[in-house]
Formats: C-alpha cells, sequence, structure tokens
C-alpha cells in the first residue's frame, strides 16, 4: 500500500486525478479546464462508494464523479490545500479477476465507514510494456467528511494534529502502519480463501526478522534504463546491493538466503513503476571504472535525470494543453 496525498501546492486537482485514474472526462468548475482521459484501455472497474448514513439526494452528487470532486475543489479556500488522498495497492496476480475486484472493493468499503469519506475506485490492469503482474488498484478519496448537506470538517489522515490528540485518536504514523497492516490482513484472506498459499507483510524485512536487505533504486532510474538509457544511478546502487551481500557471505562463510533471493527479472520485463510492487533485478555487469563513485559524481547524475525529467514534462504538459485546446475548439462548434 502507498499512501499519497493530492495537494494543491504541487499543482495537483482532484478533478484531473478523478479524471485519469477512472479514464473518463471530467470538467473543472474552478478553471473550466476538460481533462480527457477517455482514450485510456487499462482501466478495468471504476465505483464511487459512500459512507452508510448518506443517502437520498446527497448521495445523488457524491455519486456523480464529476460532481464529487468539484465540490471537494470547491470546499477547500487555501492556495495548499490537500484536494484528495490516495491509496495505491497491489492486487494479487495469484487472485482470478472477480477474486481482485472483490478485494478492492472490500478495502473501498471500510474506509468509506473508518473516515466518512467518499472513496473513488479505480482498478488497473498491467500495461502492455510493464510487469504482466501489475493488477492494481486506485482509491482516491476526499480529505472532508462526506455529510447529508455536503462536505464537512477533515478527517482520517488529514485532521489536525490537534484535534486527532483531543479525540484521543492515534497519530498520523500509529494511522499509517495500522491501514497497512489492515490491507495486509484483507490481502491474506483473500490469498486463503482462494487456497493459495503466498502471503503478505506490511513490516519491513527487520522486523518480520530477516536478516536481508531490499535493493531499491528510484524510479526515475528505472524509467531512464526502460529507454534504453543506461543509468549510473541505478548501478551503483546494484552494486554497492551486491557488494554488501558479497561481504555478509563472506562474514558468513557460506551461501545465505540473501544470495539465494537475488532477484534475476531482466530489465525489459520491470514493474511499470507502481511503488508498491517489489522491483526485481538482474545480476549486475562489469562495472567499467568511469561509474561516478564519489558523492560529487552522484549529484551530477542525480541533476542531469532531474533536468531529463523536467524538459520530458513539460512537453507533457505542452502537449496536453494543446489536446485540451482542440477539445475546447470542437465542442464549442458543437455548442457544447
Amino acid at each position: 500500500m502507498q499512501i499519497n496525498s493530492v495537494g494543491r501546492s504541487a499543482g495537483r486537482r482532484a478533478t484531473a486525478a478523478a479524471a485519469y485514474r477512472a479514464g473518463e472526462r471530467l470538467r473543472d468548475e474552478r478553471n473550466g479546464q476538460l481533462y480527457n482521459y477517455s482514450r485510456r484501455r487499462d482501466v478495468l472497474h471504476t465505483e464511487i462508494f459512500l459512507p452508510a448514513h448518506v443517502a437520498g439526494a446527497a448521495a445523488e452528487w457524491a455519486g456523480n464523479r464529476e460532481k464529487l470532486w468539484n465540490a471537494a475543489e470547491r470546499a477547500e479556500k487555501r492556495h495548499d490545500s490537500r484536494v484528495a488522498r490516495e491509496y495505491q495497492v497491489a492486487l494479487p496476480s495469484e487472485l482470478s479477476p472477480t477474486q481482485r475486484l472483490a478485494l478492492a472493493r472490500a478495502l473501498s468499503i471500510e474506509i468509506a465507514e473508518r473516515y466518512k469519506v467518499a472513496v473513488d475506485l479505480a482498478v488497473h490492469e498491467p500495461r502492455a510494456d510493464g510487469d504482466p503482474r501489475n493488477f492494481h488498484a486506485h482509491l482516491l478519496t476526499t480529505t472532508r467528511e462526506v455529510t447529508p448537506a455536503g462536505l464537512g470538517a477533515k478527517t482520517g489522515l488529514d485532521m489536525h494534529a490537534r484535534q486527532r490528540r483531543r479525540r484521543q485518536l492515534p497519530d498520523s504514523r500509529q494511522e499509517f502502519v495500522a491501514l497497512r497492516e489492515r490491507w495486509a490482513t484483507l490481502t491474506n484472506q483473500a490469498l486463503k480463501e482462494a487456497q493459495i498459499d503466498a502471503r503478505v507483510d506490511h513490516r519491513s524485512l527487520a522486523a518480520q526478522g530477516i536478516d536481508r536487505e531490499s535493493l531499491r533504486i528510484p524510479f526515475v532510474a528505472l524509467k531512464i534504463e526502460r529507454r534504453g538509457v543506461r543509468s549510473f544511478v541505478a548501478e551503483q546502487l546494484r552494486a554497492e546491493y551486491h557488494a554488501r551481500v558479497q561481504r555478509r557471505l563472506e562474514r558468513q562463510g557460506g551461501k545465505s538466503a540473501e544470495q539465494s533471493a537475488i532477484p534475476t527479472l531482466p530489465v525489459s520485463a520491470r514493474s511499470s513503476g507502481s511503488a508498491q510492487n517489489m522491483e526485481r533485478e538482474q545480476s549486475p555487469e562489469t562495472h567499467s571504472a568511469d561509474h561516478p563513485k564519489d558523492l560529487e559524481g552522484l549529484r551530477r547524475e542525480a541533476r542531469e535525470i532531474w533536468l531529463r525529467i523536467r524538459h520530458e514534462s513539460a512537453r507533457e504538459r505542452d502537449a496536453t494543453e494543446r489536446e485540451t485546446a482542440t477539445e475546447r475548439t470542437a465542442e464549442d462548434d458543437l455548442g457544447l
């Protein structure tokens, strides 16, 4: 489970986030912009969940995706407000499509009732150029309670720390852990009911008592490699990881579980980028002497990555703006 916020300080909008995840056309009433992602073909299921106490007229507007997220935008007055909260979860590929959907729906219902929020669920299948196991779901939620009269006070992880203490609720860190633990429980229940031996654990390897460390490579570095471009940062991290493994094996005097766990999936079959999916790296190639070994070299490489990503983001933003302008012109011609 990966938990993020959608905030204005990062230039994000709830309407755009909802349109992208659901693969739909949504218009933002605050800026008049149309967000059109109806061409997406990897969206398997979308559904909005509301807390049980919301019914009647309130359910009509809150159950409408465009009305719901425009209401979320209107409810926030600050320029740096959080307008939505997202829970992104990995769905076990071992489960059937029906079982994966039932698992995602179960979490959506629990979060809606736990925080009294609206939950906009979107289940995605793996993309053609990504890991074929990468079934996942996005749960986009309001940061405010849904009431019969509209959106109310901040709730859940977006509640102010003073309010959490006043209500004798655990702090945000404990809430994060509780959510991840609950998702692990739901996932393991689904796997058990499907008679699948695999299990997941929300705890770190150290907390599980496993004497092994995971290999973490920044997503931007993996994204560069998938384009066929060499990433010195990724190669440096792999080299350091395998050097640590080798030193540990030498101390132990033989093969350990960590050595047998070194993954071998090639770059072309890596995950499509969901943070919750395990990245399996191939054994490192022979590293040449021109790799950056010092801190300054790593800084230069990081700056190159940042400049490249910024340039690509600008091109994507320009393309989106051109597409939006074309759609507006077409709508004006049709009198929409």
